[in-house]
């Protein structure tokens, strides 16, 4: 059941009129509304939520919208004599992650508007308790562990564009990493925006300006604005920003203020204006939304897009690199199969890396050689992962202390973890390779500042910072002496009923405290007439009368105090402790990242052990040489020794024979699809850095993966199935090179059967003659199986079925040749077609053969060499 504020009743109904507080007159408002008023008037983009009591409250148009999104009941409040009552909706204090977490997720931004005072405090001097912004919470700028997904990053980007040029900066603030890099090339922003997937994008816009400073408006996932570029994908969440903070003077002079250096030529961005701009304007949000918090960042990286191999939307999307096309969940996808990592800060990191797969072959063998050692080593292997698992997220547990947020149970957490470097240095000492070599140097600092953190907090601190109890004993003199004394009142405070019975011979006699009146002797009104004449009337109840004692007084003052102030020192102490984790988090990241390296080849190298995968050979040669493999997750999910494995041959060169493209045929359900998808991912693993699923394989450097397998409507462009295949080929035609890899699947099928005939054969045409990009090209037009009598670097492939008597079996077996039939009424009746209708296509397949013949030619040829014929020989490419 959702959280209702109060039960709402006819006269209590908000008045939808008064939705909005720009219409009512701000001076007939309530005290408390006309604060409200003020704090929602700097924060107008925002869900503000008002600490009243024991409830954060909305009211005006917030409570509709929170009560809609939450589905939460929408109350009232009378808000003024001549106002009347506006809408109002809540939530429990104690539940305000959890709502607000609901409300980020949704694109919404939520200030948090605390009391920063005892509210008795102000009862008492008759006026308004103090309230102040607390938090800004917004989808980019989360830090608690409770509204972040371990193994995901949440960047927050900045956009800077100038017609065909771009600047990108983009934060994880949970963990520091601070990043940006320029192009000059909108069609690259895009992809870098869907590869980070980032979950909320500065955009600077010249739009006048609300009463905000900088912020000018929020679009959530799905919005659009006339100011929002057209090459910026509307799946994300858009702050449009005012102009002044992307200014290259004003970027430049945060950015060397932030990191406190002279230049920015030591974090190679100097000469990347673009880049400047966009990570200037980052920093700028983050001062805003984060009040008086620090953000504990690294310093700025830079880094080029050529570093790295380029995946499109479509070819994350057709591998299912990390989340499945039917269902869009992890459990299937490529990610799901080889993710053995045993920390979050591991599986973060593999997914970047895969992601992000590399063209340097250098970096690439030395996560092979890497792999290899701990393949060969399984003791190594073993013993690293089960240290690995005992190590907490010490990225984001060193990111809140940073910041100022970091509980005491996290920095237990980090101390744990920190202590368990030396002995992780010490196993990785047996191996020689880089990454390993990484982990043997342990910065003596973090040992040192593990035994401090041990030393000063106990071993399960509370939950609350400020209610003490987190601070040892022998740590601090003061400390120690005010536990002394504070405990010497509480033992005098537990003898006093003993004490005083015996004195006074009231056998019943109790001694009790409440928040209201303190600590007080309580004696039933039989024994009245006994009570001392030092005991002074402090209550009168029904059935007793309550009591004080001019001692009793004296310790209750000496006690409250006395834990006020003994809190507090406790909080300091830790703060103190804390800010020293923080002024080392550089040195910990660092750490933390050699740490994630680890965990990740550790992990590949166990799926290489236990889905016997091979160690591929990487070469600057255009070769694709994959013998026996598999695709991962597939293989993964079958009983072993079901899957059937298939060799793959492509990339001609002087001294390879082997076809540029390959036509594949075969019936439908046969494993075209498959074999296509697990050479992709193959390639993409091994440039990863992983094993791949293979008997053996030499691989040539690819610098672009294209697939286009599938489709669907378009149906918010208005464009259909057909159209959305002829967007994403002709995407491929204009970008591939000799030095990418192509993957196509039914080019062609969205139309009629001549049209479809003569754009699959043009465009196979193009990728062998024009581009030579190294392609297979599954198709059901098996007159395409032509093109290998014309171009002499393509080669026909199929897939084998067994015909029977009855029924035919797939083989899943990819073997050269062309098939002449697709046996799609046959998948028909497997796939449970009526009897009938199986029966009539037969029949009406019998017609067409009968009466129809298609016979390929070409109107404008190619010779074999490659070279076109004459204008004047043509031939009919279609002759009935």
């Amino acid at each position: 059941m959702p959280y209702t504020a109060s039960t709402p009743t006819d006269p209590n109904q908000p008045n939808i009129r008064n939705a909005d507080h720009r219409l009512l007159e701000f001076t007939k408002l309530t005290p408390m509304m006309q604060r409200y008023v003020e704090v929602k008037e700097q924060y107008p983009h925002a869900l503000l939520l008002f600490r009243v009591g024991d409830f954060f409250e909305c009211f005006f148009q917030d409570a509709v919208t929170i009560s809609r999104e939450l589905e939460l009941v929408c109350t009232s409040k009378e808000s003024g004599k001549e106002i009347g009552r506006v809408p109002m909706t809540g939530v429990p204090h104690h539940a305000l992650d959890r709502y607000s977490s609901q409300l980020v997720e949704k694109g919404y931004a939520v200030v948090v508007c605390d009391q920063v005072e005892d509210a008795s405090i102000a009862a008492r001097e008759g006026r308004q308790v103090k309230r102040e912004i607390t938090r800004i919470l917004t989808p980019g700028t989360l830090t608690d562990d409770g509204m972040l997904k371990p193994r995901q990053n949440n960047f927050l980007a900045a956009v800077v564009i100038a017609g065909e040029h771009w600047g990108l900066a983009y934060t994880d603030i949970s963990t520091g990493e601070f990043v940006t890099t320029q192009a000059d090339s909108l069609e690259q922003l895009t992809l870098e925006l869907l590869r980070l997937q980032p979950s909320e994008v500065l955009v600077p816009t010249n739009v006048v300006l609300t009463n905000a400073p900088d912020l000018v408006t929020m679009l959530r996932p799905g919005e659009k604005s006339e100011h929002l570029p057209d090459c910026l994908p509307t799946s994300f969440c858009y702050s449009l920003r005012s102009q002044i903070p992307f200014t290259l003077s004003e970027a430049k002079q945060r950015i060397l203020q932030k990191f406190k250096v002279r230049s920015l030529e030591g974090m190679g961005c100097g000469h990347l204006s673009f880049a400047v701009r966009a990570a200037g304007g980052l920093l700028q949000y983050l001062e805003e939304t984060q009040k008086e918090k620090a953000v504990s960042l690294q310093r700025l990286h830079t880094y080029t897009l050529t570093d790295f191999l380029t995946l499109d939307y479509q070819t994350r999307r057709n591998l299912e690199i990390t989340q499945t096309v039917r269902d869009g969940v992890f459990h299937g996808s490529l990610l799901w199969a080889i993710d053995k990592t045993s920390t979050a800060m591991g599986g973060r990191a593999l997914r970047r890396w895969v992601l992000q797969p590399l063209l340097n072959i250098k970096g690439i063998c030395a996560r092979h050689d890497t792999i290899q050692e701990l393949v060969e080593n399984n003791a190594l292997r073993q013993d690293l992962q089960q240290l690995l698992r005992q190590i907490y997220d010490i990225e984001r547990l060193t990111g809140r202390a940073g910041s100022g947020t970091a509980s005491a149970r996290d920095l237990v957490a980090l101390a744990d973890s920190l202590s368990k470097l030396p002995e992780l240095a010490s196993i990785a000492a047996q191996g020689i390779s880089p990454y390993l070599k990484a982990l043997q140097n342990v910065p003596p600092i973090l040992e040192e500042l593990a035994s401090k953190i041990h030393a000063h907090l106990v071993d399960e601190p509370p939950i609350h910072l400020k209610e003490g109890g987190l601070i040892r004993s022998g740590i601090n003199p003061m400390l120690d002496e005010m536990r002394h004394t504070a405990s010497a009142d509480q033992e005098w405070i537990a003898n006093l009923e003993a004490t005083e019975r015996k004195r006074t011979g009231i056998s019943n006699l109790k001694v009790g405290y409440n928040k209201a009146f303190g600590y007080y002797i309580s004696i039933t009104k039989s024994k009245v007439d006994q009570v001392p004449n030092d005991y002074t009337r402090k209550q009168t109840l029904t059935n007793e009368e309550r009591y004080s004692t001019e001692e009793l007084k004296e310790r209750e003052v000496r006690i409250l105090t006395a834990r006020e102030d003994l809190n507090q020192l406790e909080y300091d102490i830790f703060a103190k402790v804390r800010s020293e984790v923080g002024e080392h988090a550089e040195i910990i990241r660092n750490v933390s990242r050699a740490v994630a390296a680890a965990d990740i080849l550790c992990g590949l190298a166990e799926v290489a052990v236990y889905q016997n995968y091979c160690r591929p050979t990487m070469t600057e040669s255009r070769e694709i040489k994959i013998i026996e493999g598999c695709h991962p997750v597939v293989e993964k999910s079958l009983p072993p020794g079901f899957f059937v494995p298939n060799s793959a041959f492509l990339g001609r060169e002087a001294s390879l024979n082997r076809p540029d493209l390959i036509i594949l045929t075969g019936p439908n359900a046969s494993g075209k699809s498959c074999y296509l998808r697990q050479v992709g991912l193959i390639q993409l693993m091994a440039q990863m850095g992983s094993f791949v699923p293979a008997k053996a394989a030499t691989l040539g450097i690819c610098d672009r993966i294209f697939t286009r397998v599938g489709a669907v409507d378009d149906l918010a462009t208005g464009q259909s199935t057909f159209m959305v295949e002829m967007n994403e080929t002709a995407n491929i035609l204009n970008h591939a090179t000799p030095q990418s890899l192509v993957l196509l699947d039914e080019i062609g099928r969205g139309t009629a059967t001549f049209d479809g005939l003569s754009i699959a054969w043009s465009v196979a045409e193009y990728l062998a003659s024009e581009i030579r990009a190294r392609t297979i090209f599954a198709t059901h037009y098996h007159e395409l199986n032509e093109l290998a009598s014309i171009l002499d670097n393509v080669a026909n492939y199929q897939v084998t079925v067994k015909e029977l008597p009855d029924q035919i079996v797939f083989l899943h077996q990819v073997q050269p040749g062309g098939a002449d039939k697709s046996y799609g009424i046959e998948a028909g009746r497997l796939a449970g077609l009526p009897p009938s209708v199986i029966d009539r296509a037969r029949q009406v397949m019998k017609q067409i053969e009968k009466h129809s013949k298609i016979a390929i030619g070409l109107r404008k040829g190619v010779k074999k060499d490659g070279k076109k014929e004459s204008e004047g020989e043509q031939l009919d490419i279609f002759d009935d």
